[in-house]
């Protein structure tokens, strides 16, 4: 799994690289196939103070890419609701993805 994490008008600290390596290992953990991830940490110059951090993330699996965004004031709680929305999205696909068909037993022909 390659974990890419960049900011945009912001400095990624090694506290928060360490923060949000650790919390996407939780995806990595529910789902194995996980082949890339990309987090993008952003200021937005918003008047809202509230929804001034921004955090967004793409995550390719086998055959599919997901995409979240989330705005928040601070930024450790933005990096958790993003994690929190990615994980719905990759345990809906895992589920999608399993097959759920039940194999019939072989009959015994007698001849």
């Amino acid at each position: 799994m390659n974990l890419r994490i960049s900011g945009h008008h912001l400095e990624v600290t090694p506290a928060i690289q360490a923060y949000v390596s650790d919390k996407f290992t939780r995806i990595s953990r529910h789902f194995d196939q996980v082949v890339d991830i990309k987090v993008l940490l952003s200021l937005e110059n918003e008047k809202e103070k509230e929804r001034r951090q921004k955090a967004e993330c793409s995550i390719h699996v086998k055959g599919h890419d997901f995409f979240a965004e989330t705005l928040h004031a601070d930024l450790y709680a933005a990096v958790d609701l993003l994690v929190d929305k990615m994980d719905q999205q990759v345990a809906k696909h895992k589920t999608k993805v399993q097959n759920h068909h039940h194999v019939a037993a072989k009959r015994l022909v007698e001849a």
